[in-house]
C-alpha cells in the first residue's frame, strides 16, 4: 500500500513538473524569418512567404526611430539576426538580436557614444504585465509566447525590424 501511495506521489509530481516547464517542443515547418513592425506592434515567424505565428509586443520606453545610443530606450530598426538562446533570462526566457552591427557601432562613436546592446526578444516580468513600452529598447512578448518563439526560433534566423 505504501509503495503503491509513493509511487502515485511521485508520478503526480513529475506530471505536475512537466506541464509548468517554460521549455516547449516544435516540429512544424522551420521559422525561415521574423518580421518585426514596430509602429503596427505585431511580430510575425515566417517559413518562406506562410506567417506561422503572429505576436503583439511592448516596446522600448521611446518606441520612436532606430536606437542610436546606450539607454535611448529604442528598439533598432533594420535588419539583423537571432544570434543567441538565454534560457536563464531576468525576463523568463529570451532570444538576442545582433544589435550593434558595424554600422550601429559607427554612427554611436560618431556621436562619441556606446551604441549598446543585449537587445531581446522575451517574456515579461509580473511587475509589468499590462504595462505599455516597458523596456529598454527590447521586444517584450508574454511569458507563455516567448516560449514558443524560444521554441521555433533558431540561432542564425534573419529578423527585419520595419518602424
Amino acid at each position: 500500500m505504501i509503495n503503491r501511495r509513493v509511487f502515485l506521489a511521485g508520478a503526480s509530481m513529475a506530471a505536475l513538473s512537466a506541464c509548468s516547464s517554460k521549455f516547449r517542443s516544435y516540429d512544424g515547418p522551420p521559422v525561415t524569418r521574423l518580421v518585426v513592425y514596430k509602429t503596427r506592434r505585431r511580430l510575425y515567424l515566417l517559413h518562406e512567404a506562410q506567417v506561422l505565428r503572429a505576436f503583439d509586443f511592448e516596446l522600448g520606453f521611446a518606441p520612436e526611430g532606430h536606437k542610436q545610443v546606450e539607454g535611448d530606450g529604442r528598439t533598432p530598426e533594420g535588419a539583423y539576426l537571432i544570434d543567441r538562446k538565454n534560457p536563464n533570462s531576468s525576463f523568463h526566457l529570451s532570444v538576442g538580436i545582433s544589435y550593434p552591427n558595424a554600422a550601429d557601432r559607427a554612427k554611436a562613436l560618431a556621436l562619441g557614444q556606446s551604441p549598446g546592446g543585449d537587445i531581446f526578444i522575451h517574456g515579461t516580468p509580473g511587475l509589468n504585465r499590462g504595462d505599455e513600452d516597458w523596456t529598454a529598447g527590447c521586444i517584450a512578448v508574454t511569458n507563455r509566447e516567448i516560449e514558443d518563439i524560444y521554441a521555433m526560433v533558431e540561432v542564425g534566423t534573419p529578423i527585419m525590424i520595419y518602424p
